[in-house]
């Protein structure tokens, strides 16, 4: 009887190993799938901001502000002035 059961128990261990081994291909390939999935969709964002860019720009120049300065540049104008007075403290 103990080698019946000894058989049984590497039958068992042998179809263990190959469930586990299914299990891992279907989630490597959930996961390709879902991270070709999520750089499709990154992709298609940053194309995107770049029309939305290219229209605000396209709109600037309409308007004739071309060359004013972009948002951000009063807050750096501020930390520069900041610096300014902490050199001359």
């Amino acid at each position: 009887m103990d080698g019946h059961s000894s058989e049984d128990s590497k039958q068992s261990t042998a179809d263990m190993t190959v469930f586990v081994q299914s299990l891992l291909q279907q989630m490597q390939s959930r996961f390709q799938t879902m991270s070709g999935s999520i750089i499709t969709k990154i992709d298609e964002m940053g194309n995107r901001v770049n029309e939305l860019e290219q229209s605000i720009n396209d709109l600037k120049a309409e308007m004739g502000v071309e060359g004013s300065p972009s948002p951000l540049a009063p807050s750096n104008q501020k930390s520069d002035e900041a610096k300014q007075e902490e050199g001359s403290a």
